[in-house]
């Protein structure tokens, strides 16, 4: 049983600033990793008081509950035992979700990080498709990401009987999903969402180019499930026929089409937007386990949002990370080597501790199928959410699956003195990832002779399966013995990205290489700051100091080699360390990106379930490459891959004549509501005229501005808003007179809401008009850029309000989307007028010159 509440409320709370001093203190002076921790992961009920000051709190509630678990079976490990094999983040590691749930008894959620729903294609009538959205409401709303597949959608122009006589297709609903995410995610916690369907569907193009316009589907993952048929098609240069139902031996619609073409929009929009991802549908269903039990209700239908869970309808994962860092012995040296047994014996403890924790969730999900039923509600309006839990449980329950993953690959190598990427690091990879395969299965057998196999375990059903008889012919007792007792769980392993992990375990994340070993970073250098450095002045006045960052593992790399890590290197001198050490040529950006998709495909035959991977591209790499690329991945047996091209994710528009040729690509207006809605996200940007500081909420619809508020900032005294606070939410009320009134909220660093009332009583009522002028042009589609030109032309006699006036155009001028043309400006350096906005910024492209004023 949990911890009771009253137990609770005997021990001490902490401030928000005592946890965060003393975690910083924990984790050596990392204070990103100690807000982290206390943001996301520090026990605190609903009034923002924090019961963990640091993380040995966490772990002990952690290791207290598994213990409690444990102590029901055969063998029980000790809450010490537990304790020493998770503090300090230094070899086992339970993510997300269960490392803020378990023993949390303020909060009613799952301990799930990952959930696919769905109706397994057999309905695609508005009732299933509202059912579906209500399921994914209810899950992100106790802290699940979630996947769906859209392929049991009829394509658009379908006969229905309904008053609209044809169907919309799919693309409306992919909006519909995405902005219910986003409505979950309005206050706290971001949902997450991925989007699926397959490339038989006939409307997979439109599936494909909906996220390339502006402001749609910006709430979901997108990925398409392409089958072998397709892929030969496409190497063949032959035609492919798409089904409505999807591969239906009696289509009611199909449609035949040039794969490569179809590939190509694919290849395209990857290039340009970084998705959609790709998913490998037969390697993914002929690699799978639990698809030996498809007839039984584990068919999988899609991914969870980052696409390293492939999952049937209504089956949930939850997240453990094994530290790989941690097992090697004399790390940076020449002595430095890998302690194999230590690992798999950790290994087999972690595959228990995620049993463990699947019992833990069913306690869980009663606890919420009991809200539920005592909630007031109707029963009719609880139905779909109390059916949800119910299903999830027993698919919990009947399966238990896990997903052991692991993080800090790319440390592990450097440590060991193997460059990431290199043959002889993909060739130790490779013989880790299956030594911890095989390790995870052992337990997993071991489990069942203890505690009973999974319930509808077969062995006569997985005895062709591709990933079975790899273990038979590695380790035939362990195959053997599986036979005869069967195994724990159904599926147990995973490689997920590991962010806020790898930050709290400071190494690299996941199976992904060091993103940059050494940085510099600009620290905001305060006018009464004595004895400091100014290396930078902003174009609003600000100071800036710039100081050396180093990646955890690399700065240890630099002590173990007797390399001062207090000094200020200069660039030059960053490079020469970069070149010295085992990172040299084995960032996210040198690694060979071929050799990177070999390295997933080799090592996804000893992950069961799937791996999170990106491949990183520079900016001006073709669409061949990454054509190339996505085909390489197929070939070698990966079961999804996405290729993110630097810079990509900025300024994606959709051209309205639909030419490839970027000079012709324009911006597609957003059609704002006639209705201002009542809630309205802000941006607040700050600027500085006249040595005076200023001070502009921007209320935006589908991230472009709607309307602006502005007006001297009093920082002073804090009264107006604390400098640390970026954004939050402008509500429209009404005061006591019925007069309507714009508050702006936000959440304060105790995790509570703060709303400061009336934005039009705390500024001059000149400028409030002006901004009532301004909105109206924004709310009416006007473009950014003509906005800001319309304001650089009012005809001010007011010294204030030409001020004003300026700030107002430099806080819109970072809307502009990047590469827009600027009308009637010339250049103050060439006096050309070819000019064009660069992240807020008025650039020339005939000499390079920049201004942001």
């Amino acid at each position: 049983m949990e911890l009771a509440p009253q137990v609770l409320d005997t021990k001490k709370t902490y401030s928000n600033e005592e946890a965060v001093k003393a975690s910083t203190e924990y984790f050596k002076g990392d204070v990103l990793a100690a807000t982290v921790f206390v943001n996301k992961y520090a026990l605190k009920d609903s009034e923002g008081n924090i019961y963990e000051k640091t993380p040995d709190d966490m772990h002990r509630r952690i290791a207290s509950e598994i213990a409690r678990v444990e102590s029901k079976y055969a063998n029980p490990m000790t809450e010490s035992e537990l304790f020493d094999l998770i503090k300090d983040f230094t070899y086992i590691i339970p993510q997300g979700s269960p490392m803020t749930g378990i023993g949390n008894p303020f909060q009613i959620a799952s301990l799930s990080n990952c959930f696919v729903i769905g109706n397994n294609g057999e309905s695609d009538s508005y009732g299933g498709i509202m059912k579906i959205d209500q399921e994914q409401v209810q899950l992100m709303k106790r802290r699940g990401g979630v996947g769906h597949d859209l392929s049991h959608i009829r394509p658009k122009g379908s006969p229905v009987k309904n008053s609209a006589l044809t169907s919309t297709g799919l693309v409306p609903f992919m909006e519909r999903f995405s902005n219910s995410t986003r409505e979950v995610a309005q206050d706290g916690r971001r949902g997450a969402l991925m989007l699926s369907v397959s490339v038989n569907h006939p409307d997979a193009e439109g599936f494909i180019d909906a996220k390339l316009e502006q402001g749609k589907v910006t709430g979901a993952n997108v990925s398409v499930r392409i089958d072998d048929s397709f892929m030969k098609a496409v190497r063949n240069n032959e035609t492919y026929i798409q089904k409505y139902p999807i591969f239906s031996e009696n289509p009611k619609f199909s449609k035949e089409l040039n794969a490569a073409d179809l590939w190509k929009k694919i290849v395209h929009n990857a290039w340009k937007s970084a998705e959609p991802g790709i998913l490998f549908w037969d390697t993914i269903i002929r690699e799978s386990l639990p698809d030996c039990y498809a007839d039984l209700g584990y068919k999988t239908l899609s991914t969870n949002p980052c696409g390293e869970i492939p999952l049937c309808a209504y089956d949930s994962c939850r997240l453990l990370a094994i530290n790989l860092f941690s097992y090697v012995v004399n790390p940076f040296t020449k002595e430095a080597y890998f302690d194999f047994e230590l690992f798999k014996k950790h290994v087999a403890v972690a595959q228990r501790m995620m049993d463990d924790i699947i019992d833990l969730e069913l306690e869980k999900i009663d606890t919420i199928i009991q809200k539920i039923d005592e909630d007031p509600e109707e029963a009719e309006v609880k139905r779909i959410e109390r059916n949800l839990w119910i299903e999830i449980r027993k698919k919990a329950e009947e399966g238990r699956r896990t997903g052991v993953g692991i993080t800090a690959e790319g440390d592990m190598l450097a440590a060991l003195g193997i460059r990431y990427g290199s043959k002889e690091g993909n060739e130790f990879s490779v013989n880790l990832h299956k030594t911890l395969a095989l390790a995870a299965y052992r337990s997993s057998v071991e489990l069942a002779k203890e505690r009973g196999a999974f319930s509808i375990y077969d062995a006569k059903r997985e005895e062709n399966n591709p990933f079975a008889l790899r273990i038979k012919e590695n380790d035939p007792a362990l195959y053997n013995d599986m036979q005869e007792y069967g195994r724990r769980n159904i599926a147990l392993l995973t490689i997920a990205p590991t962010g806020s992990t790898s930050i709290l375990s400071q190494t690299t994340s996941g199976i992904e290489p060091v993103f940059m070993p050494v940085y510099k970073r600009r620290r905001k250098v305060n006018p009464n700051d004595k004895d400091v450095r100014v290396d930078f002045i902003d174009e609003v006045g600000d100071s800036w100091e710039e100081y050396v960052v180093f990646h955890h593992k690399f700065k240890l790399w630099m002590e173990v080699n007797g390399i001062d890590t207090s000094v200020n290197y200069s660039n030059e001198e960053i490079n020469e360390l970069i070149e010295k050490s085992p990172y040299y040529k084995a960032t996210s950006n040198d690694v060979d990106w071929l050799s990177k998709v070999e390295m997933q495909g080799a090592i996804q035959k000893w992950v069961d379930h799937s791996i999170s991977v990106t491949i990183n591209v520079p900016n001006d790499v073709t669409e061949e490459l990454v054509g190339q690329l996505y085909m390489k991945a197929w070939e070698v047996g990966c079961k999804g891959v996405t290729v993110y091209r630097d810079g990509s994710r900025s300024g994606v528009l959709i051209s309205n004549d639909k030419k490839e040729d970027k000079t012709e690509e324009v911006q597609k207006e957003t059609s704002f509501p006639t209705k201002r809605p009542q809630t309205l996200a802000c941006d607040i940007v700050r600027f500085q005229n006249n040595k005076e500081k200023w001070i502009a909420f921007i209320g935006k619809i589908e991230d472009r501005p709607y309307e602006i508020f502005t007006g001297l900032a009093d920082d002073e005294d804090g009264i107006l808003l604390p400098r640390w606070v970026n954004d939050g939410f402008i509500i429209k009320n009404r005061d006591e007179k019925g007069n309507s009134r714009y508050d702006f909220q936000y959440v304060n660093q105790r995790g509570y809401k703060t709303t400061i009332e009336g934005l039009s009583y705390r500024f001059d009522p000149v400028f409030w008009n002006y901004a009532k002028l301004i909105s109206g042009t924004l709310r009416h589609g006007m473009k950014i850029d003509n906005v800001v030109d319309l304001i650089n032309s009012l005809q001010l006699d007011n010294e204030s309000i030409n001020t004003w006036k300026n700030g107002v155009a430099r806080a819109l001028k970072r809307f502009v989307p990047d590469g827009t043309e600027a009308n009637g400006q010339k250049c103050t350096n060439c006096n050309s007028t070819n000019l064009m906005y660069q992240e807020g910024c008025l650039t020339c492209k005939d000499c390079g010159s920049s201004k942001c004023g």
